[in-house]
């Protein structure tokens, strides 16, 4: 419980339902749905949608999604990744001078995943049918909403949009002040389409031809064919277990194995016999984590080209990569080989009353993703290809219809049989290291929720080590006498949703205090 003599959140309890979001008015539709006789598929789909208004630099409907469900104990995932388009030349990028996928170019545009991924939760798994989930929204894209604080300080440090994204994402060339009024009417018509025409209204059809229209103007090679061809898919979790509870997560194309493998080598050390804020803690997380990287960048791409997940996610890899740790010395970052370093997801969980519950997370990758946009409509495009190698011949090598390497991945923690709590951490390439960490907080330290999230944090797994403002100055020194770069984050480290579900039928939501969202109940 936290001390009430300070500034905190307190944990949200209800019984009928709860939704745990970064802005308050996705929340709010969240909730409104869960009410109207929606269950928690339909009110994360609501949700999620009106966060790509509520917070355009982090998603949107050119973006991609991963969700997890639970119905009677039983968890299912969606893969709505999108594919890199037919033409993408791998080879032909190295021809050009390229070592690695122009982050803000055309050539990082796959085809947004996210819209089919909604449509089929809300046919086979949601009850009030996608028209009815969308319509509410349409009014909010149409007339606009007021900009949070948070929202405005990451749309002032975007610098690369371009283009028509400029003009439709951009007030007055400039970028919004909290408080000032951000419509997308453009926006609104596509979601007018979808609600009628479900995936045709987005992937064939005028909105199609203007998203296929835009990139072969500014040099992409994405067809028709490309849009129409986009499928989700149903895919089986992955987990591990920590002390004596299972972390349950996405297979690849998503990261969910990194995060299970740092969870499992962390598991080799006695934790909670040292400072949850302490230097040695952070040391042992950081090196746990560059481990579990860079097996990641060896391994993880498209589930038909990922090799050796077996072996991630072995308890012998873990023991033997733990026993590479050397507690006084900080050992050197992995080579970088797709990682784009960005902090730029959202992240929303549902559960209803009848037992359902949702991890849901949904993201253009960097700040505005490509910085690039539809002409007519204003779609943002994400720029995932940046997730892919050039490297000829890896796994994660860029290629025809792949899916890249991605960063953002839903989570739930299951004891026992039993879910107990969907979760997520927000961060780009933070989130793995912030699933160990958020478990650790609550398993190894017994906080609650809230606190697990309210927690400082620490990231030192791809070069220097970022350290929120909850450390003390000893630590900062302590971890750079054991070799680290140390340094203050230029924001917070990512942000996180939790929504604990306890046996009694009682819903606990906690919502990170670095976003502007919160987690309401009824």
């Amino acid at each position: 419980m936290r001390d009430f003599h300070l500034p905190g959140r307190s944990p949200v309890f209800a019984t009928n339902g709860m939704v745990a979001t970064s802005h308050p008015l996705a929340a709010t539709v969240a909730l409104d749905t869960l009410k109207r006789g929606g269950n928690a598929v339909d009110a994360a789909i609501a949700g999620a949608i009106l966060l790509g208004l509520c917070e355009p630099q982090m998603t949107g409907l050119g973006g991609d999604m991963f969700a997890l469900i639970a119905e009677d104990e039983k968890i299912t995932g969606l893969n709505a990744s999108g594919r890199a388009p037919a033409g993408i030349d791998a080879q032909g990028l190295r021809m050009q001078g390229h070592d690695a996928v122009p982050a803000y170019s055309v050539h990082a545009v796959t085809v947004p995943g996210a819209v089919d991924g909604f449509c089929t939760l809300a046919e086979q798994r949601g009850k009030l049918g996608i028209a009815d989930i969308i319509a509410p929204l349409i009014p909010y894209f149409q007339n606009g909403v007021p900009v949070a604080p948070r929202v405005a300080d990451d749309w002032a440090k975007a610098t690369h949009l371009s283009g028509d994204a400029r003009d439709h994402y951009l007030i007055r060339g400039a970028a919004p002040a909290p408080g000032t009024i951000f419509a997308a009417p453009g926006q609104a018509r596509v979601l007018d389409a979808i609600a009628r025409e479900g995936h045709a209204g987005f992937y064939s059809g005028e909105v199609a031809d203007d998203m296929v229209a835009s990139l072969n103007a500014l040099g992409g090679s994405h067809t028709a064919q490309d849009f129409e061809d986009t499928a989700c898919n149903w895919v089986e979790p992955i987990s591990g277990t920590y002390r004596g509870a299972e972390l349950v997560e996405l297979p690849p194309n998503g990261s969910g194995a990194t995060a299970l493998l740092i969870a499992k080598i962390l598991e080799q050390f006695d934790i909670a016999a040292l400072d949850p804020f302490g230097a040695e803690r952070a040391h042992l997380e950081a090196e746990a984590a560059k481990l579990a990287y860079d097996a990641r960048n060896r391994f993880i791409a498209d589930a038909s080209h990922t090799t050796r997940l077996d072996h991630m996610l072995s308890e012998e890899t873990a023991k033997a990569l733990a026993a590479l740790i050397d507690m006084d010395r900080a050992a050197a970052a992995p080579p970088p080989l797709a990682e784009q370093v960005h902090k730029d997801t959202v992240y929303i969980t549902v559960t209803d009353r009848d037992g359902m519950a949702v991890s849901l997370i949904y993201s253009i990758f960097h700040s505005f993703g490509s910085g690039l946009a539809s002409s007519k409509f204003g779609i943002g495009f994400q720029n995932r290809g940046a997730g892919f190698t050039l490297e000829a011949g890896h796994p994660n090598e860029a290629g025809p219809g792949k899916r890249p390497m991605h960063t953002i991945i839903p989570a739930m923690l299951r004891r026992e049989g039993r879910v107990e709590m969907p979760f997520g951490v927000m961060g780009g390439a933070y989130q793995p290291n912030g699933h160990a960490r958020v478990i650790s907080n609550m398993l190894d330290y017994g906080m609650d929720p809230q606190t697990a999230l309210d927690a400082p944090r620490s990231f030192g797994a791809l070069g220097p080590m970022d350290l929120e403002n909850g450390y003390a100055t000893e630590v900062w020194d302590t971890l750079r006498n054991k070799g680290h770069s140390v340094q203050s984050p230029e924001t917070a480290i990512g942000g996180a949703q939790a929504i604990r579900l306890h046996p009694s039928g009682v819903m606990e939501g906690a919502s990170d205090p670095r976003k502007d969202g919160c987690a309401l109940g009824y």
